[in-house]
């Protein structure tokens, strides 16, 4: 029985031991890969205010409310520049947003061999714009209201100045986020603003003119 119980313990033994080698062995599993950091995807939803500048060209007609006759005064062009405030809210890869702007405007067609002369001192503009995302490039289509100050000189009948109401404004442009708040863009916009009789002449002046201009916003 002695024999046995001696027997029994140094089997113990044995195996204590070599589960004791076998913890001490290298593990067989591979190395711990590190966390891939994955920025986040940029959102245009947001509010936003900015600066723009640019240059302005176009046509300036007379009309008879008579005979409806339209008589070109000129060509106008000048410089525009201004700011703008708007908020975007994305869906999907959709952008939908709404934008105001007020532009200060130096476009003139000059003094013709008659003395007229039609001069826009400011316009401004209320449009809905509609975008497609490509995380941070977003072209976009835009239209709306428009409105702005027209200055005529009928030569020998005198001057008026008008606020035009009833325009309207259609365009597009590019932007890219530079950064989560900075983004810079492009843009393009027909203004129409309208026709008004000047110095109860019977005489319309009707202006519309094109605006390519840079543009850049802070995003909050």
């Amino acid at each position: 029985m002695k024999k046995y119980l001696l027997a029994s313990v140094a089997a113990l033994g044995l195996v204590a031991a070599g589960a004791a080698s076998a913890a001490d062995l290298p593990s067989r599993k591979g190395p711990v890969a590190a966390p891939v950091y994955m920025p986040p995807v940029f959102s245009w939803t947001g509010f936003y205010l900015g600066a723009n500048a640019g240059y302005g060209w176009g046509n300036v007609n007379a009309g008879s409310v008579w005979n409806g006759r339209t008589v070109s005064i000129g060509n106008t062009d000048g410089f525009v520049g201004g700011g703008q405030i708007g908020y975007n809210y994305q869906m999907g890869q959709f952008v939908l947003g709404l934008e105001a702007d007020l532009q200060a405007a130096d476009l003139s067609t000059g003094t013709n061999a008659f003395g007229d002369r039609v001069k826009t001192d400011y316009f401004g503009t209320v449009r809905a714009r509609v975008g497609v995302a490509f995380d941070r490039f977003m072209p976009y289509v835009t239209g709306g209201w428009a409105y702005g100050n027209v200055k005529t000189t009928i030569g020998g009948f005198g001057s008026t100045d008008k606020s035009h109401t009833g325009g309207y404004a259609l365009g597009g442009g590019l932007e890219y986020a530079v950064t989560n708040n900075i983004i810079a863009g492009v843009e393009y916009l027909y203004v129409d603003l309208g026709e008004k009789s000047v110095l109860n002449s019977g005489v319309k002046i009707g202006n519309d003119f094109s605006v390519v201009r840079a543009r850049l916003s802070y995003k909050f």
